[in-house]
This record gives C-alpha cells, structure tokens and sequence, in this order.
C-alpha cells in the first residue's frame, strides 16, 4: 500500500522544495496540495469539519495548488504529485487543462488530479460559478479536460462548458492521461465516482466502511461498463499521534484501498505553519508499516 503525505502550503510554512524533497526521501509514494482560491469575508456556510463549524484561518492563506506541485517537480524524480482537491466549478477547464498537462510533462508524467465541487457555497458564487449546478459543472468540466487531452483538436458542447475546436498542447505524458480523483461523500459520490472517475478520495477513518462503499462502486462501475478494478481507491485518514497502525492498514487494503493520504485539521494546520518536515519525519513510521503487509 502507498502513503501520501499532504501540506498547505502558505507564506509561513517554510522551503516547499526542501519539504519536498524531505518526503519523497523518507518513502512517501505521493505529495498533496488542496485548494481554496478565495475565502469570502462574511461567510455564513459553517464548516463541517470542526466542532465548532468555524473557518480555520489558515484556509485563506494557501498558495496556488498547480504553483506548488510545479516546485516539487522541479526538486524530486519519482514521487507522485496531487492537488488535494482541486476545485473545478471554480477554475477555467482550457487554463486548467492547459495547467495539468504541462505539470505532468515537466514531472515526467507524475501528475495526479484529486478533484471536486467544494463545499463553501459564497467561494464558488465569488468563482462566478453557480453553486446549484457545481457537480454538473464538475463533471462536464473533466470530460472536457478529458478530450483536451486527448484530442489533437478537441471541442466540448455541454450544458454549461462549451468551447469550439480547438489544440491545446502540450498533452501529458501518462495516457490517456493523469487519473482524476474525485473527493466526495454519500451515496450520489458513489454514483458520480463509478460513472465518471479514476478514483475516490473520501474522507473516512472506517475500513469496513469503505469497504462496503468501494464495493458499491466498483458493482454501480461494471453496470456502466467500466472495469471495476480500474478505479483507485485513496480515502484520506487522520493519522491522530502515529498514524494507522499495520492491523489498519491490512484492513484498508482488505477494504480495496491502494492508496492512504495522512490528513486531519490538526496536520493541515501544522503543515500551513511550517511543521511539514518535522510531521512528515513522524509519520514516515506508517511508510515502513505499509512497506510490511
């Protein structure tokens, strides 16, 4: 099983290059970076991931995803390289093709594109998107990446992405191309994950229920024709004080898991402050555990 590592970067959290540099040195298989380009100052949307469904202040302060990984390509030769989420109703599809591609040309094709629709409804309607219809803008927006690159000249007429024929280059080196992950919950995720994507990112700490979820998928992916075992399964776990112990981890791959990326609100903080290598030197502890089953 792999091990990804994901880091906030900001103005305090220190060298990205040597942070990047650090864990793919200490074994981790992947390096993530998510996404808020905007936070709207008089928010009303509580946030659904702490006790108190109140904004983290350090959400307003990420750097650019694309930015990032494009300094840790630039620094390291084989670890694997994701935007932990993208959120696309709030990006341009041709820009955000265009972006993808040359990240993954200049990594040497190590580019992975966890994607989704986003949560905080005043963010999108700022994005000049329409929070009502983020999922369809969501979708439409990959397969129209999808022929972008793919196609020596590609079109898209959909309900809300259209563009005419047009090249865009320079296409990525994985093919097709990079796996798009999507990062959603609930049963209508499930759906949109067997449908559509390459994988799903969901945040969850249960094996056995990700498990009977990845079971779902993969049945709901042969019904669309699709191979089933196709679709990547990398949840992102709270590692709390040492990470998944070795049981976990056989239950996670037990469960159809190829992928783990450590995340929790307490870990993001950190990383966003300049703690990236000192937690990324404490969890590696879980790299060599998964090395082992």
């Amino acid at each position: 099983m792999d091990i990804g590592f994901l880091l906030a970067p900001t103005a305090h959290s220190g060298d990205l290059a040597e942070t990047a540099r650090l864990v793919e040195s200490l074994g981790y298989e992947s390096l993530w970076i998510p996404e808020h380009p905007v936070i709207p100052v008089n928010m009303k949307t509580p946030f659904p991931f702490t006790p108190d469904n109140k904004l983290p202040n350090h959400y307003a302060t990420w750097a650019d995803p694309f930015i990032g990984l494009a300094i840790a390509a630039a620094v390291t030769k084989k670890i694997k390289l994701g935007t932990g989420i993208c959120l696309l109703p709030e990006r341009e599809p041709l820009i955000t093709a265009k972006a993808v591609a040359s990240l993954d040309l200049f990594s040497g094709g190590r580019a992975l594109l966890g994607v989704g629709a986003g949560w905080l409804r005043e963010e999108t309607e700022a994005m000049g998107a329409k929070f009502g219809t983020r999922w369809k803008q969501t979708r439409e927006t990959v397969e129209a990446m999808r022929l972008l690159w793919t196609q020596s000249e590609a079109s898209y007429e959909g309900e809300i992405i259209r563009f005419p024929p047009v090249r865009c280059e320079p296409k990525p080196v994985q093919k097709p191309h990079p796996p798009v992950i999507l990062g959603a919950h609930g049963p209508k995720a499930l759906e949109r994950v067997a449908r559509t994507y390459d994988g799903w990112m969901p945040l969850m700490d249960s094996p056995d229920e990700l498990k009977r979820d990845t079971a779902i998928i993969r049945k709901l992916a042969a019904d669309h024709g699709r191979k089933p075992d196709s679709i990547q399964i990398s949840p992102l776990v709270d590692p709390r004080e040492n990470g998944p112990s070795t049981d976990d981890l056989k239950r996670f791959r037990d469960a159809g898991v190829s992928r783990i990326v450590l995340l929790s609100q307490a870990t993001v903080a950190a990383t966003a402050s300049g703690k990236a290598p000192e937690l990324a030197r404490h969890f590696a502890q879980v790299v060599e555990r998964a090395r082992g089953i």
